[in-house]
């Protein structure tokens, strides 16, 4: 690859982020121009499926917090009008259709999490948050046909990945999904001519998408736009980036607690170290070098600046520091941290006592009673730090000192109930 110039596209292609690039030298000459042409604007499209984006978006969240840390300016596009349809790319089938108050319920949830990683405002390279339904919501149908629609044929739009894996696996892809394609083309043709938006990113998954909407901007508009993406993230082990067997992992509070955050890169599988620090933290790279060469018990201290730097970017420094400070009472000093995920119970339901299979279900430590059933038998199941003898076990109010009890399952999850 030619030696690139500006700082945006030197740190993504160290930091292993680039996977696909449209003309990657005349982008590099563009941003490489800042002090004399001013920022290039770029953004990144989110639907508003829900109330959080997890972990398999922060590979694209963190692309627009080095844009702007190198002096560029982020879009951040909300589909309040694509949600409507849903994005066919990757799924096998159709999404399910949300109302009008479920997307902007799940947008105000997803706006919270921009606030975390970039800087809002009217500055030159302050991020802007935009909603594609200002545009979208009023498009005429056949006018949008006529003028839109003759720039897209079918022959081409059947060769594209989103629509070719659901027809082999012979899957139904409505109309209305496969309108998204030219949707997001229009997109991109719009915040081109109304932000003078140079450049749009994503995941793979987006090639065709986002060549779409380039080659729509020239011919429609006359534009000269860009496009650049992050290839899939796995994990060692080969499962996709960011979901656990506990489900997926969210970026904001409300959905999952900060603790629980750190926990799961405090869990990172040791091959993964390296690129984790690269992708998800902004530690120099002579350390990430540093910590990833480490070996044995040390590639420990390695997971812990991990959790502790990605949880500082995403929750916040307190947030990071008292997730770190559970960890350690909970696993070196073998206490029940007080920021463990906790469960209130009331009391009157222990007369009796209740079964232990059903009180680790209860706290969130097994999706079902045979699950829990097989962690006991695996004697991975404990209760205030000592081994549960089998599922007949029942717990009653003796085992609550100090009004709580901590539930461990295996050595890495843990939570604690308290009587309420």
């Amino acid at each position: 690859m030619t030696s690139l110039k500006s700082d945006f596209l030197q740190i993504l292609t160290e930091r292993d982020f680039i996977h696909q690039a449209t003309d990657l030298e005349g982008l590099d000459a563009k941003m490489a121009a800042l002090e004399k042409e001013g920022p290039t604007s770029a953004y990144i499209g989110f639907d508003c499926t829900g109330t959080s984006l997890h972990v398999g978006s922060l590979v694209q969240i963190m692309m627009l917090r080095w844009l702007q840390k190198c002096g560029h300016k982020p879009i951040v596009l909300l589909g309040g009008g694509t949600t409507r349809i849903g994005d066919p790319s990757g799924k096998d089938e159709s999404r399910k259709l949300l109302t009008d108050t479920d997307i902007n319920r799940n947008m105000d949830g997803i706006r919270s999490i921009f606030d975390q990683f970039l800087t809002f405002g009217d500055g030159q390279n302050d991020a802007m948050m935009v909603n594609n339904a200002e545009w979208l919501d009023k498009l005429e149908y056949i006018e949008f046909l006529r003028e839109i629609g003759t720039h897209f044929t079918i022959n081409r739009m059947m060769t594209f990945d989103s629509v070719k894996l659901r027809l082999d696996r012979e899957q139904p892809l409505t109309f209305l999904e496969f309108n998204y394609m030219i949707l997001q083309a229009y997109d991109f043709m719009e915040l081109g001519k109304r932000y003078y938006c140079a450049l749009q990113m994503g995941g793979s998954d987006q090639w065709g998408n986002i060549v779409n909407g380039m080659e729509l901007g020239r011919r429609a508009a006359g534009l000269s736009l860009f496009g650049l993406t992050t290839p899939l993230i796995t994990t060692a082990d080969g499962k996709k980036m960011g979901k656990t067997a506990d489900g997926a992992v969210w970026l904001n509070e409300d959905s999952l607690p900060a603790y629980d955050y750190w926990q799961f890169w405090r869990n990172t599988q040791d091959a993964d170290v390296g690129k984790f620090l690269r992708l998800f933290t902004e530690l120099p790279m002579d350390e990430v070098r540093r910590l990833e060469a480490l070996e044995g018990s040390e590639i420990n201290d390695a997971k812990i600046i991990l959790a502790d730097e990605a949880t500082k970017m995403c929750r916040g420094e307190k947030a990071a520091a008292k997730a770190n400070a559970t960890a350690r009472e909970t696993f070196v000093q073998g206490g029940a941290g007080a920021d463990l995920p906790t469960v209130v119970i009331a009391s009157g339901v222990f007369d009796g006592g209740i079964p232990v299979v059903d009180l680790f279900v209860e706290a969130g430590l097994g999706s079902s009673k045979g699950e829990v059933r097989r962690l006991i038998k695996g004697g991975g199941a404990k209760i205030n730090d000592v081994k549960v003898e089998g599922p007949e076990q029942m717990v009653d109010e003796s085992a609550f000192g100090e009004g709580q009890v901590k539930l461990s399952a295996g050595k890495k999850r843990h939570a604690l109930v308290k009587l309420g």
